[in-house]
């Protein structure tokens, strides 16, 4: 048993090195390449005779407070009126749809083609309104915004010219974040979201290997879409899918990230652990579909090598999870490291884990014009909220790994209105258990002369510990708005619509 430990401990380790080591790869490829990517990020510039006719489309799903604010800000991009085109798809059942309605009848007084498109239902959530709006819309190319981002007025001219070669069939540009520094959480999720854009996108387009569509923010050839077989709802993160089948079907992708547009981060602990669920489910579904498919085309392998990595890096949260259980019973049994042991191995692997963290979100910093220790200084926040969430991806991953269906849960917007949406979360019972449990081993490692292993199993303490606190404070928060709204000796019968929205 003891050696069953010991050998599944060390094996987790080496599964999260290889992905620290993948970091530091992607972080080398920007900077080999980073005379290549200032090239690479310039598009032609095209006269108003050479525009491309475009059609921008707005998915909507019960998006009161942000609505009017979007599909304004759409209405105000720089380009001629003849050659746009904008869809509202609009699946709301509340008050979204009137404000929907009026904001777009606001920009048709104005002369702009502007639609509000609704369907019979919701049949395949995003992907499905985004398909239903492609089957009628005129433009050639095709941008899309999510509802809580807002597009600056030159974007479409920044970013047509690349589609004068017609090998490109889509351009991703970066977010930038309305609310960064509204919390700790807020900030870290923006960082990590740098990273993302940053590095990763950047690392992989520089190298010719494959990347996705981020699901807003880009702009897609209508023919690249139809080739590739159209959108598809049978994962939770149709872009990533899309993606993958445009570049398999010859179409080749574009990131900028000197072109941006403002989004909101969620500022709740259970709106973003429900869009982080979705998007771990989802890529793991788009791996089931997919991946086997990439493995086996005519590409490089180191292509299919870095496919395999970008649709896996959610499996990293059960190995934390596995890591956090194995902690204690491996301090307990391995006896505590000599001076030769810390500086053969130890050390070098926490330069490969958390020294390439570092080194990854310090050169996404550093390509905003920040300093590099703005990165640094919060990684360990950063490496705790990752251990934080980690019980909660971990079944997001199973759930991607034993089931291709899943209802596509929005995550709430704040916009103008703080709390009219919100995302009821469970009862955080395995953050609490597993907080509990690092803290053992963190009174462990200080016992046994494993010195060097207490600040990760206190760090993974506090992450656990943080996640928990801030979701039961929403629940709370919650319960205590719903008794001030409904006095207990009142009975109130619940409008199924109202219903339907608070769930959503």
């Amino acid at each position: 048993m003891q050696v069953a430990i010991v050998v599944l401990y060390c094996a987790v380790l080496l599964v999260l090195s290889s992905y620290g080591v993948h970091r530091a790869l992607l972080a080398i490829a920007c900077i080999r390449h980073r005379n290549k990517l200032a090239e690479l990020e310039r598009a032609p510039t095209l006269s108003d005779g050479e525009l491309p006719r475009v059609t921008i489309q707005l998915p909507l799903y019960n998006e009161a407070t942000v609505a009017r604010r979007v599909i304004e800000a759409a209405g105000a991009i720089d380009y001629p009126r003849e050659l746009l085109e904008i869809q509202v798809l609009d699946d709301s059942n509340d008050e979204t749809v009137a404000i929907a309605s009026a904001a777009v009848e606001g920009l048709r007084a104005r002369g702009i083609d502007a639609r509000h498109v609704r369907r019979p239902n919701r049949v395949g959530y995003k992907a499905g309104a985004l398909a239903h709006g492609l089957a009628m819309a005129k433009g050639e190319l095709i941008a899309i915004f999510d509802a809580d981002f807002v597009p600056r007025p030159g974007f479409l001219r920044d970013v047509v010219g690349h589609f004068r070669d017609p090998r490109v069939g889509m351009v991703q540009t970066r977010w930038e974040h309305l609310n960064r520094e509204a919390s700790l959480l807020t900030s870290i999720q923006a960082l990590m979201l740098d990273g993302h854009h940053l590095v990763e996108n950047r690392a992989r387009f520089a190298t010719s290997c494959m990347f996705n569509f981020s699901g807003t923010g880009g702009i897609w050839r209508k023919r690249a879409i139809e080739a590739a077989g159209g959108w598809e709802h049978d994962t939770l993160t149709e872009d990533l899918d899309l993606s993958y089948r445009a570049q398999l079907a010859g179409y080749r992708f574009i990131y900028r990230s000197d072109v941006t547009t403002p989004a909101e981060l969620p500022e709740e602990m259970s709106a973003f652990r429900a869009q982080q669920y979705r998007w771990a489910k989802g890529t793991v579904q788009t791996a089931r579909k997919l991946l086997a498919r990439v493995l086996r085309s005519p590409i490089a392998w180191r292509l299919r090598l870095e496919a395999a990595f970008h649709m896996l890096p959610h499996f990293a949260y059960p190995m934390m999870v596995l890591l956090t259980l194995l902690l204690l019973p491996a301090l307990l049994l391995l006896p505590a490291s000599d001076i030769e042991t810390l500086l053969l191995i130890d050390v070098p692997l926490c330069l490969g884990t958390t020294g390439s963290l570092a080194s990854f979100y310090a050169m996404a910093e550093v390509a905003q014009g920040r300093r590099a220790w703005h990165a640094i200084r919060k990684l360990p926040a950063l490496i705790a909220l990752g251990a934080g969430l980690a019980p909660h991806l971990t079944m997001a991953v199973w759930d991607g790994l034993t089931n291709m269906a899943g209802e596509f849960v929005r995550t709430p917007k704040r916009g103008t209105v703080k709390g009219r949406y919100r995302q009821r979360a469970q009862l955080p019972y395995a953050e609490i258990a597993l907080a509990g449990l690092s803290l053992c081993s963190v009174v462990a490692a200080v016992q046994t002369g494993h010195f060097f292993a207490a600040p990760f199993a206190l760090l993974f303490a506090s992450g656990y510990a943080y996640v928990a606190a801030l979701v039961m404070r929403e629940r709370l928060a919650e319960r205590a708005a719903a008794a001030r709204a409904v006095p207990a000796s009142v009975s109130v019968s619940p409008d199924p619509a109202t219903e339907m929205a608070r769930a959503a």
